[in-house]
């Protein structure tokens, strides 16, 4: 069996991350959600928890789980407490990943992450992979999924990378706005990430 190749897969809110893992992971491959890790780990790790308490203070945790809203409010236009928090949460999902992709068995492991190319993540994968769609297409999937207005989804993509931004860095584009067909485009990717 060829070496085990570390794949990471982003894209935009809205840009349909999930739908494409989802394919990938039909097709018989691993795939790492380091949100789902990151939320795990603020909620059941006690370093991580020990280290957030002493940014945020004893508010950060309700009832021993992650609080949420607060932790949102203290860090949405605060530079420096957005670094504190990407400090603590990124390398334990790092090490969570790199332990998990170890016990793995298949050729090609994925690792879906919102921010793969903004925390230079991306330099420890053998390629990455970038889902994009137009802006239009993703506001309308981001206002019917979280129930938000328009103007809220967009003050959360000009927080994000734009798609050009992250084209100049990834390996392979797909195409989920809604017209061209997403399952042929994913056999396609393994193939090409498989030689």
């Amino acid at each position: 069996m060829s070496s085990k190749k570390l794949i990471g897969i982003t894209g935009g809110i809205g840009a349909g991350k999930s739908i494409v893992c989802s394919i990938i992971h039909a097709m018989g491959y691993p795939v790492f959600y380091s949100d789902k890790a990151a939320k795990n780990i603020l909620n059941t790790d006690n370093n991580a928890k020990n280290k957030m308490r002493a940014v945020f203070g004893d508010e950060a945790y309700l009832n021993n789980e992650l609080n949420r809203p607060y932790i949102s409010d203290k860090i949405f236009n605060d530079q420096k407490l957005l670094s504190a928090i990407n400090e603590i949460v990124h390398p334990a999902v790092r090490k969570a990943f790199a332990d998990w992709a170890s016990e793995q068995t298949t050729d090609l492991v994925f690792n879906e992450a919102a921010i793969l190319f903004e925390t230079g993540a991306y330099k420890l994968y053998d390629a990455n992979v970038l889902v994009v769609a137009p802006e239009a297409v993703r506001i309308e999937r981001v206002m019917q999924r979280d129930n938000i207005s328009k103007d809220a989804v967009l003050e959360r993509m000009n927080k994000q990378w734009s798609d050009s931004q992250k084209e100049k860095l990834a390996d392979h584009l797909i195409n989920n706005d809604n017209a061209s067909m997403l399952i042929p485009q994913v056999i396609e990717l393994i193939d090409k990430l498989k030689l």
